[in-house]
């Protein structure tokens, strides 16, 4: 039996907003080649507007928000990346289309994710931002 997965989620009802700290299951992450353990994300612009609903982000209900993260891989079927990788996404409709990156764990597509680069930390690659 997997462990719960704490994200944030946003759902809307009629023309409502809601964004909470929920606990999801592996089960309920999308259908994605490469699955990652969060180490870090960022709350910026466009995460603000999408937990807010100020603004028409969220193209898909419900929706984890989170456009960058940085992790490490936990399980991929990509012959580009391998358990272990610190890997960082940025962008690709992820929090938009996609779930993003302000949880615990995420599952990507490959074609979205590049390696951390030597010498920068996961900690550097999120404070650097979007």
């Amino acid at each position: 039996m997997s462990n719960p997965i704490k994200a944030i989620v946003i759902n809307k009802e009629d023309n409502n907003y809601s964004a909470s700290l929920s606990t999801i299951e592996h089960s309920d992450l999308p259908n994605e080649n490469v699955s990652i353990d969060v180490l870090y994300s960022t709350l910026n612009y466009k995460d603000g507007l999408a937990i807010t609903g100020k603004g028409p982000v969220v193209r898909s209900f419900p929706m984890v928000p989170g456009i960058d993260l940085v992790g490490t891989v936990t399980n991929s079927t990509s012959d580009e990346f391998k358990n272990g990788d610190n890997v960082i996404l940025n962008g690709f409709g992820v929090g938009e289309k996609h779930w993003g990156g302000l949880a615990q764990k995420a599952a990507l597509n490959s074609d979205w994710l590049i390696p951390l680069p030597a010498g920068i930390s996961p900690k550097q690659a999120m404070q650097i931002g979007t």
